[in-house]
């Protein structure tokens, strides 16, 4: 930087910030935080190597991405930035999970309110049990609604955990 005020990364080192410091460009004076932790983290000399290697116009996108993991790795030492993706897959699969669910309840309430939309092979029921009439045609119907293949021909019920067909 070279004029009265030294950038970050100088002023962090306590050394001459010259015309041609690597850090002035990303690190400016007025956030000395960013380098700090991108310092703490990864080391002046690494990030020093890794923008040298990198075209100039890369440069500030490499030292966004390097305060980005360096604030994760402080928050998980461990894994970092992959914490935190595999966290939020997780959360998104857990959804995909409930919401697959949801949409089940939703088919089933629809065809109990449509008795005649049932096929025609349906399993008879005795009278006086609780019953969902269920078939082969309605579970291959509920899976390409719900849009993942059947992984089996038994459809049991949740609160009795017994078959219900086979």
């Amino acid at each position: 930087m070279g004029g009265s005020s030294p950038c970050a990364s100088c002023k962090l080192l306590r050394r001459r910030c010259a015309k041609d410091c690597i850090f002035a460009p990303y690190f400016p004076s007025d956030d000395p935080h960013k380098f700090a932790i991108v310092h703490k983290v990864f080391g002046a000399s690494n990030v020093s190597k890794m923008l040298q290697e990198l075209p100039i116009h890369q440069r500030g996108d490499a030292v966004s991405s390097l305060v980005y993991e360096a604030n994760a790795r402080v928050r998980d030492p461990v894994y970092g930035c992959a914490g935190a993706i595999s966290y939020l897959q997780n959360e998104v699969s857990k959804l995909e999970m409930q919401l697959a669910v949801a949409q089940a309840e939703i088919l089933c309430i629809q065809m109990q309110q449509r008795p005649n939309y049932l096929p025609t092979n349906h399993i008879d029921v005795q009278a006086g049990e609780k019953s969902h009439l269920l078939s082969a045609d309605f579970n291959n119907n509920m899976s390409q609604y719900l849009g993942f293949p059947s992984s089996s021909n038994v459809i049991q019920d949740p609160l009795k955990r017994e078959s219900l067909w086979t």
